[in-house]
């Protein structure tokens, strides 16, 4: 039996996850924050490990049944590979980090956000605009209370706006 391209995928999800969590264990821990440097990169590697193997086992099981049925089905057309949209991911995320010291990290997250949802899939009703405006705001206004207030991490100001 052979796995297919999310076995695959899986698998070296799984090897990177494993291969660097012992790293994160060993981050020096901090006597002033209760939550160490190395917790959440364990937290993002276990999850990332556990979904990598999840992954595997579901090409497997997929692989085992598709077996017989190839034999009497037809060959299934290939997704349409859409490379606009990869670059244009691409895109975003180089203008966010770029433009993240000018403005900041709590203008330049929610424009990024906002953007990225954009380049996704772009919204047929201004209720949908305003969903997107909400997860914008809100994704920025978040990570902003987790990190600068909760965890004391200092996210950066923009030159431009000072904020």
């Amino acid at each position: 039996m052979r796995l297919g391209r999310d076995g695959i995928a899986g698998l070296i999800g799984l090897a990177t996850s494993l291969f660097l969590l012992p790293f994160s264990f060993g981050l020096p821990k901090l006597p002033i924050v209760p939550i160490g440097p190395g917790f959440y990169p364990a937290l993002v590697l276990s999850f990332m490990a556990v979904a990598s193997a999840l992954l595997v086992v579901h090409d497997i099981v997929a692989q085992r049944r598709a077996q017989p049925a190839e034999a009497q089905a037809p060959a299934v057309s290939q997704p349409k590979r859409n490379y606009g949209l990869v670059l244009a991911s691409f895109v975003t995320v180089a203008v966010y980090i770029a433009v993240l010291p000018l403005l900041g990290f709590r203008i330049a997250t929610a424009l990024f956000v906002w953007a990225f949802q954009m380049v996704l899939e772009r919204p047929s009703t201004s209720r949908q605009v305003a969903i997107q405006v909400a997860v914008a705001l809100g994704t920025a206004a978040v990570t902003y209370l987790v990190f600068e207030r909760y965890l004391s991490v200092i996210l950066p100001r923009g030159s431009w706006t000072g904020w």
